[in-house]
């Protein structure tokens, strides 16, 4: 056989049966593609557990063969073979196990796949939470690691090589490596796939230069990956997984580094202070005094728009916590060097809002063109897809000629037609609502290739936010004080299952806030009880994830309103809003509320944004845990924006192991967007931070964890600025780039680059 190495396809070591599988299933094809697919943990073989050992309300492990399988059809009324309904469990699949000494039944929810992963016979690897039902031992949906398929060979997939067992048995130090599959592919062929390749793989080329390797500590590429899959020992396993984690963050590092490069290539046009100018006369006039972090936020934002280079920056700031301001005087500083500003919202409700607000805090200087404006006056342009043709080609026609000097829009800003004259700054609102995609859209159609700067806000970022910021490719500005006139919140989980008196406790407590002369929302998940939409944004949780055999609907704003008239909320004045109401008809609800002729408003999430009723005190959120963090931390901060302080209640009936009650106990915890979005990355998981899928190679960093991993990512940054600086093409690293292209895909590599 001609030498071995990492470019060599996988058909010349396993066969060409097992490779097609592994190209087709995993989209693995070379020797490089199948070590680079690590382990996703290790189980001792010694640790395993035997049945007879197993103890109710513990989590195990066991290592055992399949007996016998039982699938049944619950007869929902919206079942269909092959279906799932958020609305609760439609099908059980029962699959009982067994060793020499005991049986344990292993019950999944809407999981048809394993009656035809497994067959009696199989031997696999079970692990989760022992309990008991109807006298006898349970495992709830565990996590399976297929060892052999049953077919009685004891060859699971009908390879050449070692019987299953044989394979398992023979890791040293009994340190089994379990991989991710997918259907029709088991742990038996992937492990022995690559002891194949191990043992005929030559020498490796280490892509990392030897000086940093020696100044870090690492152990070479080819220890690295020989000790990931197989480690002799539990260090030999540490030193492996560091190097690659290593690895892994110079791979993104050496991309970031690269688009810093490639940008200086098209420098930005510097936007300098100008004396005397709007933002001076602006400042001026300004009705009330700046905080402290407003104006030294202010003050970093003017020198990055006065540079050549892009900024490229996020503004997280609280609810309420002036950052429109501070953006607003960032568009200002670009107006008086001749340049545009654009605003873009996610909806056409908040970009209204936005526009009026800015014309409102602008006074005389945002009427430009009016009688009596000021002659440095600017203009604001609305952009929105409602808008008739007639405005819509005026408004077109203004900003392709610079008249304007702020655009605000939704993503009708972002369609084909929209030319702007001479675009400096774009400023996202809440850049969580927007895809990579549609912001890079905008932020390339500049002239003359002069990208505009990008100041991006939001009060929660979500993880891929903070995934970005802690790899170094945003500039990071916290407003963390509150101004003047806003109020804490309090928030507090209400476990209406488990204790029921306590949501009693939450309608005299709404009473007694509306004694107080307050007013109070309370939200739900979707708008009436014919319709199945939820907020489809991640959170809502798996049915039966905690066990139970179903769940109930989730609640309405029409069924909880009539609830509430007839029952608690008796005699007070409630209103009803959701995104179903005429226009009109949602207006004049949100004028009532507004001018406090309604004392409980019921509402669907379209209150997020765009509400801003200092009087209301309360918010009373039903199916909590059925909503993202981001999502809650937007909402309650609707209240507490006058004088009285402001009380959310989170109310739920997820029990308190639940996955849902663990997201509702972190914003309970915490008001800090930053931290609720590290929480959230905790709960999660990290997912793919460099795409949307998540299947395939394109979730490429497995052994990297932005929240345990800070200082590796920070010295990789500083590392790839090195290894790059006027080479951006790595011409003297060779093996670097290989390992770039290795570690992350072409598409991930483009995702990066759009930031």
């Amino acid at each position: 056989m001609d030498k071995i190495d990492l470019t060599s396809t996988l058909d010349r070591v396993i066969g060409g049966r097992t490779a097609a599988k592994l190209s087709e299933r995993l989209e693995l094809r070379t020797v490089g593609d199948l070590l680079r697919h690590y382990p996703r943990k290790y189980d001792q073989r010694g640790k395993l557990t035997d049945l007879a050992e197993l103890i109710v309300g513990e989590r195990a492990t066991v290592w055992a063969k399949v007996e016998s399988i039982e699938e049944r059809e619950l007869g929902h009324p919206r079942a269909r073979a092959g279906t799932r309904t958020k609305r609760g469990v439609s099908h059980i699949t029962n699959i009982v196990i067994a060793d020499s000494h005991r049986k344990l039944t292993c019950t999944f929810f809407n999981q048809r796949h394993w009656s035809k992963q497994l067959r009696p016979g199989a031997d696999a690897m079970f692990s989760g939470k022992v309990s008991l039902f109807n006298g006898k031992l349970q495992m709830s949906s565990p996590s399976v690691a297929i060892l052999s398929d049953g077919r009685g060979d004891g060859r699971g997939d009908g390879a050449k090589g070692a019987p299953d067992i044989e394979v398992i048995e023979s890791f040293p130090g009994g340190v089994i490596p379990v991989y991710p599959l997918v259907e029709g592919v088991t742990q038996a062929l992937v492990q022995r796939s690559i002891r194949s390749v191990l043992d005929v793989l030559g020498d490796v080329v280490d892509p990392v230069p030897d000086v940093l390797l020696a100044e870090h500590g690492l152990v070479d590429f080819g220890t690295a990956l020989h000790d990931i899959h197989r480690p002799r020992t539990e260090d030999h396993l540490a030193a492996a997984q560091r190097r690659l984690r290593y690895d892994e963050a110079l791979a993104v590092q050496l991309v970031l580094a690269r688009r810093r490069a490639d940008a200086r290539n098209y420098p930005a046009e510097p936007c300098p202070r100008i004396d005397g100018g709007l933002l001076d006369e602006f400042d001026r006039n300004l009705p009330f005094a700046l905080t402290v972090g407003q104006q030294l936020v202010g003050e970093i934002i003017a020198t990055d728009l006065a540079t050549i280079h892009p900024m490229n920056r996020l503004l997280q700031g609280e609810v309420g916590s002036g950052k429109t301001v501070v953006a607003l005087r960032a568009m200002l500083q670009v107006l008086d060097s001749g340049r545009q500003a654009v605003m873009l919202a996610p909806t056409e409700v908040l970009a209204g809002q936005h526009a009026r607000s800015l014309r409102d805090v602008l006074g005389p200087l945002g009427r430009g063109g009016e009688l009596g404006a000021p002659p440095e006056a600017t203009t604001i342009t609305l952009l929105t897809g409602s808008l008739s043709t007639a405005a819509r080609r005026k408004a077109l026609l203004a900003i392709a000629s610079g008249q304007p000097g702020i655009a605000v829009g939704t993503h009708a800003l972002l369609s084909e037609g929209v030319f702007f004259g001479n675009l400096g700054l774009i400023v996202v609102d809440e850049q969580h609502r927007f895809g990579v995609e549609q912001r890079h859209a905008l932020r390339t159609r500049h002239p003359e290739g002069n990208p505009p700067h990008v100041l991006v806000m939001t009060a929660t970022p979500i993880p891929r936010t903070v995934a970005m910021t802690v790899y170094g490719d945003l500039d990071t500005s916290i407003l963390s004080e509150l101004p003047k006139g806003r109020s804490p919140i309090s928030t507090t989980v209400v476990p209406a299952a488990d204790k029921p008196t306590w949501l009693d406790r939450v309608w005299k407590r709404v009473r007694e806030e509306v004694g107080k002369g307050h007013q109070s929302y309370v939200v739900c998940p979707k708008i009436g009880d014919d319709d199945g939409e939820i907020p489809d944004d991640g959170s809502d949780l798996e049915s039966g994830e905690d066990g139970s055999a179903g769940r109930r609907p989730p609640l309405s704003v029409t069924a909880v309103a009539q609830m509430l008239r007839d029952g608690p909320l008796v005699g007070l004045r409630l209103g009803v809003l959701h995104g179903r109401l005429p226009s009109g008809e949602k207006d004049e609800v949100m004028r009532a509320f507004a001018a406090g002729d309604i004392d409980v408003l019921v509402a669907t999430t379209v209150i997020e944004v765009g509400v801003d009723v200092p009087n209301a005190s309360m918010m009373v959120i039903m199916d909590a845990e059925r909503f993202g963090m981001s999502q809650l931390h937007q909402l309650r901060g609707r209240v507490g924006r006058g004088s009285a302080p402001g009380v959310c209640l989170l109310v739920t009936e997820a029990h308190e192991n639940a996955s849902g009650r663990a997201r509702l106990d972190a914003v309970a915890k915490t008001n800090d967007g930053f931290a609720l979005a590290e929480a959230d990355l905790e709960l999660r998981r990290e997912g793919d931070v460099l795409g949307t899928s998540q299947a395939g190679r394109a979730t490429s960093l497995r052994q990297l964890s932005m929240l345990r991993d800070k200082e590796v990512i920070a010295q990789a940054r500083e590392d790839a600025q090195g290894l790059v600086g006027d080479d951006p093409e790595m011409s003297q690293w060779p093996g670097l780039a290989e390992m770039v292209s290795a570690v992350i895909s072409a598409e991930s590599q483009d995702y990066l680059d759009k930031g």
